[in-house]
């Protein structure tokens, strides 16, 4: 597993707030579960995790009743905290979900969206890249998601948000480590960059081209194990 070192990334909130150490912990252990690192049915200590990622056991375990509280964890008395398993069609039913919320606004950005504001999400979508190609899947899920609520919230509407950022903590891309080990992540992560200048370029029809197929990933080459 690639794991920080020292301390778990910072994942910068919506609206300002700034997240606090135990928050930026359970963002990288989401982040590992998405993207396959914690598999469904392994069991985890609280200080097992700390030394995996580095950090001291307290705010894991906090995390960790966090993640619980999600359904993304089981408790395990005297264990520690069991992965939970998602279904095939609970998979497809969040994609589909997000498919009829994300595609339609993001196409109405390309017509809302102020430019500096598109502008001001570039360098998270090149740090998407630059993780993809370092094969860091854990800073990939934390930039992607970032970017994407980021975009969304152009659009004005907080509940819209809460509600994507939901069905993708939910979600499951266990296809990204093969990505990368066939060296084909960093040109899947490009598609943020292309999205963002088709939005500047106010193309409607071509931001509805990236978001298809970029959502189409999340149940075809991301989803498979």
């Amino acid at each position: 597993m690639t794991a920080r070192p020292t301390s778990a990334p910072a994942l910068p909130s919506l609206g300002g707030k700034k997240p606090s150490y135990r928050e930026r912990v359970a963002d990288a252990l989401r982040a590992a579960l998405i993207a396959g690192e914690l598999r469904p049915g392994e069991i985890h200590s609280a200080p097992g995790l700390a030394a995996r990622f580095g950090v001291s056991a307290t705010p894991v375990r906090e995390a960790m009743l966090d993640l619980a509280k999600e359904g993304l964890v089981d408790t395990v008395p005297n264990k520690g905290f069991r992965v939970t398993a998602v279904s095939e069609q609970q998979l497809d039913e969040y994609t589909h979900v997000r498919s009829l919320i994300e595609i339609p606004t993001t196409v109405g950005l390309a017509a809302t969206a102020d430019p500096d504001a598109l502008e001001a999400l570039r360098p998270v979508a090149e740090e998407i890249v630059t993780s993809a190609a370092a094969g860091d899947l854990i800073a990939y899920v934390e930039a992607d998601l970032r970017f994407h609520l980021g975009l969304l919230a152009l659009a004005g509407n907080a509940h819209l948000v809460d509600v994507v950022r939901d069905l993708r903590r939910r979600s499951r891309l266990y296809g990204l480590t093969a990505l990368v080990a066939q060296g084909r992540l960093e040109a899947s992560a490009q598609e943020h960059l292309e999205l963002l200048d088709a939005l500047l370029a106010r193309d409607e029809d071509a931001v509805r081209e990236v978001m298809t197929r970029h959502l189409g990933h999340v149940r075809g080459l991301w989803a498979k194990p």
